[in-house]
């Protein structure tokens, strides 16, 4: 059975096996417009133009239609801060320059899923397969955090989880505030990446690591 619908975009046709689909795309488009906590289920079905009842075929409630979004956001975080770290070629210093713009462009490109994987507010301990997908994207980061520590003088290494959790702090906190590609984004005389790597060039001569190489452009 299908059916078609007029709304954002234009008109377009989809049929009922397509709904799951349908309703993360309508998550999608309700988080870019009203942020993650700005819409409710029967939204989402409307934009899906569907019943009330409908999404309930897929989804418990808007929170499990919100956690799918976010699981789908985090594996493809993964996989472009994988991308961009690519085992840490040529040396670690040049990939982990590259995964820190990874993750501002993320943040800029995929502004909806940034902000469901981290502005829901969804619980993590109520949803192992999330958890486990997040845990996996910032294993990326702790392997780049591991990498760097290794190229400090032995007995002069900061703990890696340590510094891990400080970058992603930085890091979080440029996308979120500068780099995000939605209405949030806060005016910067500089570029986001300009900030972070200025942050970082700090951060790791203070800690006695050398710098990641200078932007090439």
């Amino acid at each position: 059975m299908s059916w078609k619908r007029s709304g954002p975009g234009g008109s377009r046709g989809y049929h009922h096996g397509n709904l799951k689909e349908t309703l993360v795309r309508a998550a999608l488009a309700l988080i870019a417009e009203k942020g993650p906590a700005g819409f409710t289920f029967a939204e989402a079905a409307r934009w899906a133009g569907v019943s009330p009842a409908a999404p309930y075929r897929h989804f418990r409630d808007r929170d499990d239609l919100l956690a799918d979004v976010a699981l789908r956001g985090f594996t493809q975080f993964e996989a472009e801060l994988a991308a961009a770290w690519a085992d840490g070629t040529p040396d670690p210093g040049t990939a982990f320059e590259r995964l820190g713009k990874a993750y501002l462009a993320f943040a800029r490109n995929e502004p909806a899923y940034y902000s469901a994987m981290f502005e829901a507010g969804i619980s993590l301990d109520d949803n192992p397969e999330l958890r486990l997908a997040a845990e996996r994207a910032f294993t990326v980061l702790r392997n780049a955090a591991d990498a760097l520590v290794a190229t400090a003088p032995p007995g002069k290494r900061p703990p890696a989880l340590m510094m891990a959790l400080h970058i992603w702090a930085m890091s979080h906190g440029i996308a979120s505030l500068f780099a995000r590609g939605d209405a949030g984004r806060r005016a910067l005389p500089m570029t986001p990446e300009e900030l972070l790597e200025a942050g970082m060039l700090v951060y790791l001569q203070g800690l006695g690591i050398g710098a990641p190489a200078q932007a090439g452009g």
